[in-house]
């Protein structure tokens, strides 16, 4: 397999896990709680999920934790235990890739634009 075809089913599979709903709210929950990169403890954060995501999705505590290991296996989140404590963040590098993705996007939209105005 090329690493064309190995970068395309790694943003699939990120795109799949963001494309669920409580998913998506769970990972912008992360980027908003603190910055990327910086370790969140998983227990603070699961009662600030449960008691302010949670109740915005309607979701019980064990069905959030499903959420956050597909988070964690598309590549999205990092998860490590501490003690009795799982500890959750985002990288850096997650969000660069997803803005280099759609800036990418964007930038070979906007070309196809300009050219299609100028053949016009």
């Amino acid at each position: 397999m090329s690493n064309y075809s190995i970068n395309i089913q790694k943003r699939a599979d990120m795109f799949k896990a963001l494309g669920n709903p409580h998913r998506l709210a769970i990972f912008q929950r992360l980027t908003s709680c603190c910055a990327p990169g910086t370790v969140s403890e998983m227990n603070a954060a699961m009662h600030f999920t449960v008691g302010e995501i949670g109740e915005e999705l309607d979701i019980a505590p064990s069905t959030i934790s499903h959420h956050l290991k597909e988070l964690f296996r598309a590549g999205l989140i990092e998860t490590r235990r501490n003690g009795k404590t799982i500890e959750c963040w985002i990288e850096p590098k997650v969000l660069e890739q997803l803005a280099g993705f759609f800036a990418l996007t964007n930038n070979e939209t906007l070309i196809k634009t300009k050219t299609s105005e100028v053949n016009t």
